[in-house]
């Protein structure tokens, strides 16, 4: 897609230029104004539909100014980390560090994202030594059901290499995804501590309108996160910290992004994919590693 994109662009860019070069220019620009358009109506939801939501209401500006981060980010992820960087940085063991073992990190990216959406994330734990793993939940519009096995493969391996239980980092669909995987018997001793990044632990308003497995069981109030919940009220006996924001443009009513019982930190002003990218939410989680 992004190719095509890219291409179509250019052809037009190509045969209108030198001739019109305003026409030129537009048409790519239509490209990144589409981009923007569907975010925009992305916020305006989220300002409409939480209304009557607990968490603080996000003002006017919060919301222009997280929307328009939010236009740049995505094409930064979508159409450069994801599609073509994706595994520029490897899994990182302790077999391939000079340092002693210490404990690692296994990241879990969320819907239509891959490992490339935690690039940010991979630089800095791979120049700080920490191990980890970032897996790929696939199919990409299966059930989050078919996940769990993924994650179980990863915690083994890292528990295998480092010596001890590791820390989940989660965005978004992820944190879904290792809930599922902790209904499973044994997975919560073996978790050090789950973070996660603006998941929609009680569903989000703005999956009633997707058409794929995964995408349906994210919806708000649907059968199968209603069980979940029900399932495992605080975690399942994993301590958890769970990040949120109230411009979160994708999960709605932004408190279905906490957890009872979960240390709930609420990050003011940040669309959905930036939260994941915050200082203090990194910060936090580095410091976890250690304690």
């Amino acid at each position: 897609m992004v190719l095509f994109l890219a291409g179509a662009a250019l052809g037009w860019f190509a045969w209108h230029w030198p001739a019109a070069p305003l026409l030129a220019i537009g048409g790519p620009a239509v490209i990144w104004v589409g981009l923007a358009l569907v975010l925009g109506a992305e916020f305006l939801a989220l300002g409409v539909v939480g209304r009557a939501d607990p968490a603080p209401r996000p003002t006017a500006r919060q919301l222009i100014r997280a929307w328009l981060a939010s236009t740049w980010l995505n094409a930064l992820v979508f159409g450069w980390w994801q599609p073509f960087r994706w595994n520029a940085i490897p899994d990182q063991l302790p077999a391939s560090l000079r340092r002693p073992p210490r404990r690692g990190m296994v990241l879990v990216h969320g819907f239509v994202c891959n490992r490339g959406f935690w690039t940010p994330w991979l630089r800095l734990l791979r120049q700080r030594g920490v191990p980890f793993i970032a897996v790929n939940l696939e199919p990409a519009f299966g059930s989050i059901d078919d996940y769990p096995t993924i994650i179980e493969d990863a915690v083994q391996r890292i528990t295998r290499a480092t010596g001890t239980a590791p820390l989940l980092v989660c965005h978004s669909m992820g944190g879904v995804a290792v809930r599922a995987w902790l209904r499973t018997a044994g997975a919560a001793p073996r978790v050090h501590h789950v973070v996660t990044i603006g998941s929609p632990h009680r569903g989000t308003w703005i999956g009633r309108f997707s058409r794929v497995a995964n995408g349906r069981q994210l919806s708000l109030g649907n059968a199968w996160i209603e069980e979940l919940g029900r399932a495992m009220p605080a975690g399942a006996g994993a301590p958890f910290t769970c990040w949120y924001s109230n411009c979160d443009n994708m999960v709605f009513p932004v408190s279905g992004a906490t957890l009872p019982g979960a240390d709930n930190r609420l990050v003011p002003g940040v669309g959905h994919l930036a939260l994941a990218y915050r200082t203090e939410v990194i910060a936090r989680a580095l410091a976890l590693l250690e304690e």
